[in-house]
């Protein structure tokens, strides 16, 4: 079986990125089965997500925020550990522009240290919007994930 290789998106035109670090009360395990399998549980509207399975090169669909689109792609799958994918959104999110949201877990203490990263912005207003954005987001996204164990 011949396997599609990966194209991340050419950034090099959009050069607009932000990082967003916090620890967690999660465990990279629930942290990651919430990224990858459970959306529907914390970030994406009620019955919106569609996806085949998580997995390199599959695609996934979700409406959030009262039917807001999000579209995406998976780049890189490494369990408990690394989720990368393309993220678009319209008007009032990254305005169309395929960019790349990166998820970086690691162990620390009962919880886990999270980095995300995301590039390839196609202004400083867009990545300042998901900046203020993000930070809100990743705590729903511990709080549903420490009440759901």
């Amino acid at each position: 079986m011949d396997v599609a290789p990966v194209r991340p998106p050419d950034l090099s035109q959009r050069p607009f990125f932000l990082a967003v670090e916090r620890i967690m009360a999660a465990s990279p395990d629930e942290l990651y089965r919430m990224c990858t399998r459970q959306l529907g549980l914390w970030f994406a509207d009620p019955g919106s997500v569609l996806m085949h399975q998580p997995a390199v090169n599959e695609t996934f669909f979700f409406t959030a925020g009262g039917g807001h689109p999000h579209y995406g792609r998976f780049l890189r799958l490494l369990p408990e550990r690394l989720m990368e994918v393309t993220w678009v959104t319209g008007e009032g999110g990254t305005e169309g522009a395929e960019t790349i949201v990166t998820i970086e877990l690691s162990p620390h203490g009962a919880g886990t240290a999270l980095l995300l990263t995301h590039a390839g912005f196609p202004n400083a207003a867009a990545r300042d919007r998901h900046e203020k954005a993000w930070p809100k987001v990743l705590e729903q996204l511990d709080q549903r994930a420490t009440a759901a164990v």
